[in-house]
């Protein structure tokens, strides 16, 4: 999925956990920051990168042409260092075996888990389906095993304009209860 999806997704679900946080004793997650850690696994695998293919040029680095990607197609990896750094890195970034590894570790250092993370977390769930072979499959379970899912491509055209359309719909869901707030379910007796 492309990085805005990502943001959006992760702050629609830190707004809607807190419609339904009615204790004044439970801290209400940051939508902003829920969607900084949406938006995290692509900034780290790809700043780098692509700072570099910005950059480059000016420090006497030669750069390989980009001509229009074929479906949202990168190069392929090994046609220069800078695409091998960010496969390396998104395979880093994608994992749920190296975000649960930072959980514990946050964990035993703070004592406390910080929620919005959890936007890293639901960025990869999204990328599993949303990636095929050929555009960064996600390695969700590297680096103890090297299987992925051929899924359908985000960059579709029909699903992304079908994820902008979701994301209406849920924030609309959202702005609604928060406008009108939560049904009223009546038990009779």
């Amino acid at each position: 999925m492309d990085i805005l999806a990502h943001g959006l997704w992760a702050a629609a679900a830190a707004k809607a956990c807190n419609l339904k946080n009615k204790k004044p004793s439970i801290k209400k997650l940051n939508a902003l920051i829920a969607a900084f850690w949406g938006v995290f696994p692509d900034l780290f695998a790809f700043t780098i990168p692509f700072a570099w293919l910005i950059l480059g040029p000016f420090f006497g680095d030669t750069v390989p042409r980009l001509g229009p990607p074929e479906h949202g197609e990168p190069p392929p990896i090994d046609s220069h260092w800078v695409f091998h750094l960010a496969s390396t890195l998104y395979n880093y970034s994608h994992s749920i075996v190296i975000f649960l590894v930072v959980i514990g570790i946050i964990q035993l250092m703070k004592k406390r888990i910080p929620w919005e993370i959890g936007g890293w977390l639901l960025h990869i769930l999204i990328d599993i389906p949303t990636h095929s072979y050929e555009f960064y499959p996600t390695p969700f379970l590297w680096p103890i095993s090297n299987f992925m899912i051929n899924g359908l491509p985000w960059a579709t055209p029909w699903f992304f304009l079908s994820t902008y359309a979701a994301l209406v719909i849920a924030y609309f869901v959202i702005w609604l209860i928060k406008k009108r707030g939560p049904p009223i379910i009546s038990s009779t007796s």
